[in-house]
């Protein structure tokens, strides 16, 4: 059975502090995440920050719809884990870390089971293909999202 998931990273040339407010933003993620369709806020935290979203992700062998609750380490990393959804389980983060020089190392972290129905499709090449998509071009993304905001 295939799995979804994988680690990407890149040095970003901006410092921790503006990569963790983008990143905290999880609402606009759809703006800048390549793949990322919908995200609706259905419970936010205490500091206001999005804690319970419906996500819709075009998969290209089909949209995945997840329902994630998202916690916060702030100037450190943002996590996520599936509450429930399409696949039987999707857990991710961004975890940051200072590179020196106003730089920042941004690493993305996808792990999930598509369960036995995406099993069946998420396979072999589609698997790469999946990871190309959904993992592999993320920290570049956070870095063109940042150059866009100035």
């Amino acid at each position: 059975m295939g799995k979804l998931g994988g680690t990407a990273s890149a040095i970003v040339d901006a410092p921790i502090d503006a990569v963790y407010a983008l990143l905290e933003d999880v609402a606009i993620a759809p703006e800048w995440q390549a793949g990322l369709d919908e995200m609706t806020v259905l419970e936010r935290d205490a500091q206001g920050r999005p804690s319970l979203c419906d996500t819709a992700s075009d998969a290209k062998v089909r949209v995945i719809r997840t329902r994630v609750r998202f916690s916060y380490e702030p100037g450190r990393a943002v996590r996520w884990e599936q509450v429930r959804g399409d696949p039987k389980s999707l857990k991710g983060a961004w975890e940051l870390e200072d590179a020196g020089d106003g730089r920042t190392r941004v690493t993305y972290l996808l792990d999930g089971d598509p369960g036995r129905v995406l099993g069946l499709l998420v396979r072999g090449p589609v698997e790469d293909r999946l990871r190309e998509k959904m993992v592999d071009p993320r920290p570049a993304e956070v870095a063109a999202a940042l150059a866009k905001r100035g």
